[in-house]
């Protein structure tokens, strides 16, 4: 597919389009918007325009789709896989000005907000209603960011991730007609499931310029148990265990003993450094919460634990989540002069003691510095890993044990990528994994987008982007 650059032409006829102050050109700003947190290469658009309505998205949509100029959606740039860098240039539409949170209807469960609200301060506001919203990605994501990448969390295996909490949309298509998809029933059976078909697709067939979110009740009650293993394999065992037992977990997390050391360094925590399983529960009453814990010690010490400490109090689960949201940054910090790649899978709960195990011996093997992170109870695991900038040899190694990974997730019936989307880092393993559907993918992208402006260089391999 080919493109046109900004034109002076081009630049007028967007400038006439927003205010002033919501349009510009300036490098800084450029190189702002040139890459994500991930480790992929930069590039830097050719202008950024901060729109306010879904009238000014359409506008622009409407001028870029007639000149060919690439469109590429950005939340808060908080994504892992490349996901919002503009790879083909043109114009980045930054959401960080459209961020109302529009109305809650508490008697509903619903909130109307705007793309670029943070899920935070939805979260905030929402405090005094006894409402929440779960997914839970960890960095300051926007609304609009997660629905692009159906973001998920430590909380999905009990909560679900943000493809269960979206009622409606209103959508500007490449050619800039704006479309309004769903409804504000809790549930139905009408139609094609088009929010569903936009939720995940990384702003390749839509962008997003409003949500209505459903809402759930927050938790009354919650207790809260970290558990340490002699080996990952114990861990993933008592995960898989856990989870048929039928207990129910709002966060099942196991790190690896690499990473619960930064941790203790940073944080000044106190944990045993081997793998450990953080376990949380949410209920109605402690008396619930009380059994579901002492199921969940009878089954980790059936499965070898070193030790099994239940009752945290908020203030150290607080503590411990925020530096297990935090560890990203935390491994970047900590490794100057290191590029840091994190790449992440998912297999069924019954093929997870397998992944985790394939994932350490390759971390081994190949002597490189390795981080496991992991949402044990939806069988999602993060590797994170770090190597010298401009070491060659050294990244040919991270290289094959990344490959070794995700090749592995593969054959074990899982998925090249369970929540940091497909983006620009996965879409070489997008025909293994979905065979002869990733053509459909590739026609309704055609059908959506014919033009190919909307986030192009992402998703699809080379030769099946438009």
């Amino acid at each position: 597919m080919k493109f046109n650059s900004l034109t002076e032409g081009h630049i007028k006829a967007l400038q006439s389009m927003v205010d002033a102050d919501r349009f510009s050109t300036g490098e800084s700003v450029l190189d702002l918007h040139a890459r994500d947190q991930s480790s992929h290469p930069r590039s830097r658009p050719e202008a950024v325009i901060w729109p306010l309505s879904a009238a000014e998205v359409s506008n622009i949509l409407k001028y870029a789709n007639a000149h060919r100029i690439p469109i590429t959606g950005w939340g808060s740039g908080s994504s892992l896989e490349g996901n919002p860098i503009p790879v083909k240039n043109g114009i980045v539409l930054d959401f960080s000005q459209m961020n109302r949170i529009l109305e809650i209807r508490e008697e509903d469960f619903q909130a109307d907000v705007e793309p670029g609200v943070v899920y935070q301060d939805l979260n905030e506001k929402l405090k005094h209603t006894g409402l929440f919203f779960p997914p839970d990605p960890g960095a300051r994501a926007t609304i609009g960011g997660m629905i692009a990448n159906n973001a998920s969390g430590t909380r999905t295996v009990y909560y679900g991730s943000t493809k269960d909490y979206v009622l409606r949309l209103t959508a500007v298509m490449a050619s800039g007609e704006i479309v309004k998809i769903g409804t504000r029933s809790s549930k139905t059976s009408s139609g094609y499931d088009l929010i569903h078909l936009l939720i995940g697709s990384e702003g390749t067939l839509g962008i997003v310029v409003q949500a209505t979110l459903r809402l759930t009740g927050l938790p009354p009650e919650f207790s809260a148990a970290v558990v340490t293993f002699p080996n990952v394999e114990a861990a993933g065992r008592s995960v898989f265990e856990i989870k048929r037992a039928g207990l129910n977990p709002a966060a099942l997390e196991l790190l690896g003993p690499e990473a619960v050391a930064l941790m203790n360094r940073e944080e000044n925590l106190d944990l045993s450094v081997s793998p450990t399983l953080f376990i949380e529960f949410h209920g109605i009453t402690t008396g619930q919460l009380a059994e579901a814990l002492e199921m969940a010690e009878e089954i980790c010490r059936a499965q070898g634990c070193l030790e099994f400490r239940p009752g945290l109090g908020r203030a150290e689960r607080d503590r411990i989540f925020k530096a297990r949201h935090g560890l990203g940054e935390t491994i970047i910090r900590n490794h100057p002069g290191c590029r840091v790649l994190s790449t992440d899978v998912a297999v069924p709960n019954t093929q997870y003691p397998e992944l985790i195990k394939t994932i350490h011996h390759e971390v081994e093997a190949h002597k490189i510095i390795g981080y496991t992170l992991s949402h044990a109870g939806d069988g999602n695991v993060h590797l994170v890993v770090a190597g010298k900038k401009g070491d060659s040899k050294d990244w040919e190694k991270i290289d094959r044990v990344v490959n070794t990974v995700v090749t592995r997730a593969l054959d074990l019936g899982g998925t090249a990528t369970g929540e940091h989307g497909v983006g620009i880092g996965k879409r070489h393993y997008m025909a293994a994994e979905h065979g002869s559907s990733l053509q459909w993918m590739q026609r309704l992208k055609s059908m959506f987008d014919p033009n190919g402006i909307l986030n192009p260089g992402k998703i699809f391999p080379d030769g099946l982007d438009g």
